[in-house]
């Protein structure tokens, strides 16, 4: 019993430390967002130098692919993990002195560059974490990165209150974010997951079983295989439904749906509320009908919802349909963050930065469809865009937890 009793704290200890780091990103990045306005003002910039700043961080994230998959194999998934966090602290004071547009393009080019570095480190973490225990844990991990971003966003009331200079907002944030990586650094696990042929709890028909990687393989990158491409594409487009509906959803309501002004912001309310409740519980679905369905399952109930939702029209039905795409979507990434991390660093490292790039690239998508037809059409894409996650969902070969005796990876002292 006492042995149960020392998996679970350890458990628990790593589990915590490794949902600091989602949440830590979260708190980073709603809290150089929260101040663009500020930072809008006091550098002078026009609307599309903003936009132009806000591409630059999805591009330095993008872009971040072949150093992040080298760095993991040099360094592992803890020092990554910890080193980014490090860089992207000191990157708010940075942002925060810059002197000009020029340099705050490329502190926020090198932030997105930091950012893809501690997204691939930490779900590297979450995935070794429930092969190591045999739980389910990252629906949860990812339901953190979301707290964080409300953390943020009450910090930046707070600090308001007291004082609208950005250079102390950025530094209470940034010292903050030291403590917080100072106080759970060591609960971190030590070293990564490998990838390993054949575990599988649900192969898909037809999908090929691959063998391990070679050792030397492992030290460069490799060509993608082709059940990771799916699972690029599976992200790609459960991204892009995600990132539209943040974006799009209060404008649909006010503009198509005739919504009071005061019901307009609900859109993005329902889908973000939805998709944090799912999350809490989406693990415990995961443990009892598996990954794979979970995703195929979510992607057929966030396109049809939405899909119908359009057709029926009414500020009632569209929150439904919008609620929804939160409950489908909800599980998508970190279920398939899991699968490519079971692949190894390299097809986590490109998962990972296709989801990025569908992020930033799904939003302006939706709007170059919605200018050529209407906001409807474009809202009709994002459902046809969850359809296609699950239709990926079938070439994806869906790891699942071993059955033999968890082997325990105790987290450093």
């Amino acid at each position: 019993m006492s042995g149960v009793s020392g998996v679970n704290d350890q458990f628990r200890r790593a589990q915590l430390a490794i949902a600091a780091l989602f949440c830590f990103l979260g708190f980073q990045y709603a809290t150089w967002a929260s101040r663009l306005p500020a930072i809008k003002t006091r550098l002078d910039l026009t609307e599309a130098e903003l936009g132009l700043l806000l591409m630059a961080c999805g591009a330095g994230a993008a872009a971040s692919f072949p150093l992040v998959a080298i760095l993991m194999k040099r360094m592992g998934s803890r020092r990554l993990a910890v080193l980014s966090a490090v860089a992207l602290s000191l990157l708010l004071l940075a942002l925060s002195a810059a002197p000009n547009y020029p340099v705050a393009l490329v502190v926020i080019c090198c932030n997105g560059i930091a950012v893809g570095a501690l997204n691939v480190a930490m779900n590297a973490q979450g995935a070794a974490l429930e092969v190591t225990y045999q739980r389910t844990a990252m629906a949860r991990l990812h339901a953190t990165f979301s707290a964080g971003s409300l953390f943020a966003a009450l910090l930046a009331s707070g600090v308001n209150l007291l004082t609208t200079d950005v250079t102390v907002h950025f530094g209470v944030a940034a010292a903050l974010l030291l403590l917080l990586i100072g106080l759970t650094r060591s609960g971190l696990l030590t070293e990564d997951e490998q990838p390993q042929a054949g575990s599988t709890a649900e192969s898909q028909a037809g999908t090929p079983t691959e063998d391990p990687v070679p050792e030397k393989s492992r030290r460069r990158l490799s060509m993608p295989s082709r059940v990771t491409i799916w699972m690029g594409f599976a992200m790609v487009f459960g991204t892009v439904t995600e990132g539209a509906m943040n974006d799009w959803s209060a404008l649909y309501m006010k503009d198509v749906v005739d919504a009071a002004a005061e019901l307009a912001p609900l859109g993005i309310a329902v889908v973000s509320v939805m998709m944090v409740l799912a999350r809490v519980f989406a693990d415990g679905w995961r443990s009892r009908w598996g990954d794979g369905r979970i995703v195929r399952v979510g992607g057929v109930v966030a396109g049809t919802g939405l899909a119908l939702a359009l057709l029926a029209g009414g500020v009632v039905p569209t929150l439904i349909g919008f609620a929804c795409v939160g409950l489908g979507v909800a599980a998508v990434t970190p279920c398939i963050y899991v699968a490519a991390a079971a692949q190894g660093t390299d097809a986590l490292a490109l998962v990972a930065a296709m989801g990025t790039t569908g992020l930033l690239a799904g939003p302006a998508l939706i709007g170059f469809i919605a200018s050529a037809g209407s906001l409807v059409w474009g809202m009709g894409a994002v459902a046809a865009s969850a359809i296609l996650v699950s239709l990926c969902a079938t070439r994806i070969r869906w790891p699942g937890l071993a059955e033999s005796e968890p082997r325990v990876l105790s987290p450093e002292s």
